[in-house]
């Protein structure tokens, strides 16, 4: 063989063909590797069985039948069978577990839409740059045991992610899995690759569309329908997907168009508009979709992928408001038009010929999104096009109600809206105003109405004093948590002593409004939490100000601190909450993280004090981003819609032999308090939910600093919120040195005459509890394991 310049000849040989994958670089061929790259299904399902038997899935069913194949409809209700043998508990486990892979198939489809698009237009070799970290991709290198450094890289990342899910959804078929806790163990896999599929669309469009890269100070975005200007042309951007997008915002920059047109979002494709341009407005989460649009303030519509309505054409077309769809996941039944001149589109859909088109050609959306929307704008303005009513419809509207109270039975929140409708009827638009807020904009009250009223617009058009004031700013999203803030703080939230991380993310289907997740976050920043968000949550966070008009993106920092507030950015961004717990065990702990999940897992269930707080947890990618932070060791508590779902995985703190972990130093058993008690559980409303965060913060790890920090906020949260001491504060007691200073005469006396304890009064310490005595000495400092039984 001859070799000259990277070419080579063989000499003698004839009908040889030789061909050469990838080829990889050596320099990290001696770097260790986990013993589970890229899992199967069943290759962590021993780490999931641990954690199946302690937090025990409890289902809550919301139909008692199965409707699967043409054996049914089945009963299974009791005892009963369905024709395929399945039973009702595994049915759920079934149910939940399509409804997770539901969620990760919508991020790995964004995903692979993205790369596709990426790899297109900056071609494979684009390097990744994610900011200041030499872990660029926690969980592709967790996972898959790989570290990708170009976005190319990520191809047989989403390969994986892909065979997965379609190996996943094989097991819903007939005649496969008919275990509930193997579903569940499939559900926990699920939930684990959606993660997957965040990580590489964030990291891909962060490193390509030069998004914010780690950057605790990202700039804040201008938020709320009350910022736009709805005397320019508006043209209104809705989705998760912001490919598209940015064509339309580098035409309007080429063109100093952005003081010419208003350029604003809904829901994630705003936050990513945002990071990719600061000058885009956000005009809210999802619940604004439905209320802005019958506003008629929108002069155009460009949608891609992911929560949008589907009645969308039904409520554009009776306000001439034109939709542009860019994405095949969402097409509506319009025309192709992508390879059609620019100006017989602008015609057709000017005229109202066409109500919308489907383009595909992210170039000519650039150019005819501006061009159309410039065109639309005076034709629908002059007209006054808008879904509200006038002043003597509203007055009509609200007279004509009977307060039959169908709209309140059929209202997700069971909202007064009859109520409020007689008061709007007498001249009082207060409780109106106040239903603005809590209303998610469904549109479900209209259906059961019997006289027929648009409540929708009866409520928009009462709040039109609240919504001309509903303006708040949002800092972009950050990406990633860089390496040296994870080395500035990791130690703090290994020990305790950063009492912990508060992750507020998901829908904004509230049980009492938007003002809750701003209440929650702010009253854990001021308690020193690091408060971070993402998606539909970060947006509402930031529409509520102080007594000096401040948003809590304003008062509070961005960094890796605690009492601080992080964005991330869309929903997409999550996979970087779940990732930081990973640069933690890899950084401050020194873990081998490459293919190595279960370990990592178990270090962060139970040295790291995180949870994740889906308040409004409404799609099913909510239920997959949870789901995945549970195989991963967090918990997550949804709100009172969580039920819904039709799982959870509850604790049982009585059951003593469910606490048992071992001691890596030596391999000793040691039966600990129940940390963290749930691994998913809903939670009723903000009054229950705050000493609950606190309380799922606690680790096996904590030290006596930490621990005596986390009780204090746990007791306080609990009697400024329940008013009541909680019932189960001792449980976390191991010595005097735990308990909050300004309580601990009082908390001593009562450990000894309510709960046994024995107490040296003379040196105010504990000598012994109940049940045990109190191990004061143990401190796991490797990898604490999840023990199936004290004698294992």
């Amino acid at each position: 063989m001859v070799i000259k310049k990277g070419k080579f000849t063989i000499e003698g040989l004839e009908n040889v063909q030789i061909n050469i994958g990838k080829v990889t670089s050596s320099d990290k061929d001696d770097e260790p590797q986990g013993p589970t790259p890229a899992p199967e299904i069943h290759k962590l399902r021993d780490w999931d069985m641990r954690l199946l038997k302690r937090y025990e899935p409890v289902y809550s069913p919301i139909c008692d039948m199965c409707c699967y194949c043409t054996y049914g409809k089945c009963d299974l209700t009791g005892n009963k069978e369905g024709a395929c043998g399945i039973n009702m508990e595994a049915q759920q486990a079934r149910e939940a577990m399509l409804r997770t892979l539901t969620g990760a198939a919508a991020h790995a489809g964004h995903g692979r839409h993205l790369l596709n698009h990426l790899i297109k237009r900056f071609g494979a070799d684009h390097p990744i740059d994610v900011g200041p970290s030499n872990i660029k991709a926690p969980l592709t290198q967790t996972i898959m045991g790989i570290e990708p450094e170009t976005i190319g890289d990520f191809v047989p990342v989403l390969d994986y992610v892909e065979e997965q899910i379609t190996q996943l959804l094989a097991t819903t078929h007939i005649g496969q899995e008919g275990s509930a806790i193997d579903f569940e163990s499939k559900a926990l896999h699920a939930g684990m690759v959606d993660h997957l599929g965040m990580e590489v669309s964030d990291i891909i469009q962060i490193s390509c569309l030069d998004m914010p890269k780690s950057q605790a100070d990202a700039p804040l975005a201008e938020m709320g329908m009350g910022l736009i200007d709805s005397t320019k042309p508006v043209l209104l951007c809705i989705g998760h997907n912001v490919a598209a997008v940015t064509y339309i915002m580098d035409y309007m920059e080429e063109h100093d168009l952005f003081d010419k047109i208003e350029l604003a979002g809904v829901c994630c494709t705003a936050h990513d508009m945002t990071r990719v341009n600061p000058k885009a407005k956000v005009v809210g989460s999802l619940s604004k979709q439905l209320k802005y649009i019958r506003s008629g303030i929108p002069d155009l519509i460009i949608v891609d992928e992911q929560c949008i309505r589907a009645d969308m054409m039904q409520e554009t077309s009776k306000l001439h408001i034109p939709v542009i769809a860019t994405n095949d996941k969402v097409m509506y039944g319009l025309p192709d038009r992508s390879n059609d001149d620019i100006d017989d589109i602008i015609s057709d859909l000017v005229s109202g010929d066409q109500p919308g088109v489907v383009m595909f050609d992210y170039e000519k959306v650039g150019e005819l999104a501006p061009k159309l929307v410039m065109k639309m704008a005076p034709i629908r303005k002059e007209e006054g096009i808008t879904a509200l009513p006038s002043d003597d419809e509203f007055r009509k509207l609200a007279s004509s109600c009977t307060q039959c109270g169908a709209c309140v039975i059929s209202c997700p929140q069971g909202l007064e809206i009859d109520i409020a409708m007689e008061a709007a009827a007498g001249g009082d638009l207060t409780l109106f105003e106040e239903l603005h807020d809590k209303c998610i904009g469904c549109g479900r009250c209209e259906f059961e109405c019997p006289k027929d009223i648009p409540i929708l617009n009866v409520i928009e058009k009462a709040a039109q004093k609240v919504i001309r004031e509903e303006k708040g700013k949002v800092r972009t999203g950050r990406g990633q948590v860089g390496d040296p803030e994870i080395r500035e703080e990791g130690v703090n939230l290994v020990l305790g002593t950063t009492p912990g991380i508060v992750a507020i993310i998901g829908c904004p289907n509230y049980p009492d409004g938007s003002r809750d997740v701003y209440e929650i976050a702010e009253e854990m920043l001021q308690r020193s939490y690091i408060v971070v968000t993402s998606g539909c949550s970060a947006m509402d966070i930031g529409m509520f100000k102080d007594d000096e008009g401040k948003t809590l993106y304003e008062r509070y920092g961005g960094g890796f601190l605690k009492g601080n507030l992080l964005n991330t950015g869309s929903c997409v961004s999550n996979a970087h909450i779940t990732a930081t717990t990973i640069k933690v065990a890899a950084i401050f702990a020194r873990r081998d993280i490459s293919g190595n999940f279960e370990e990592i897992a178990d270090y962060v269930m139970n040295r790291i004090g995180a949870v994740g707080l889906a308040w409004g947890g409404f799609t099913q990618k909510a239920l997959s981003i949870g789901t995945g932070c549970n195989r991963l060791g967090i918990p997550v508590v949804l709100g009172p819609h969580g039920p819904k779902y039709r799982r959870a995985y509850p604790g049982k703190p009585y059951d003593k032999d469910k606490w048992n972990i071992l001691d890596a130093r030596d391999g000793s058993v040691h039966n600990v308090e129940p940390a963290p008690e749930h691994l998913l559980i809903s939670a009723e409303n903000k009054a229950e939910v705050m000493p609950l965060l606190a309380k799922l913060c606690f680790r096996p790890g904590d030290n006596n600093l930490g621990r005596m920090i986390k009780l204090t906020h746990y007791i306080e949260l609990s009697e400024k919120y329940l008013g009541v001491l909680p019932d189960d504060w001792h449980i976390y007691v191991r010595s005097e040195a735990d308990l909050p200073l300004a309580k601990r005469e009082e908390l001593l006396k009562i450990l000894e005459e309510e709960h046994g304890w024995k107490i040296d009064w003379d040196k105010k310490k504990i000598l012994e509890g109940p049940a045990r005595k109190v191990d004061v000495s143990f401190q796991p400092t490797t990898v604490p394991r999840l023990c199936k039984g004290a004698g294992e």
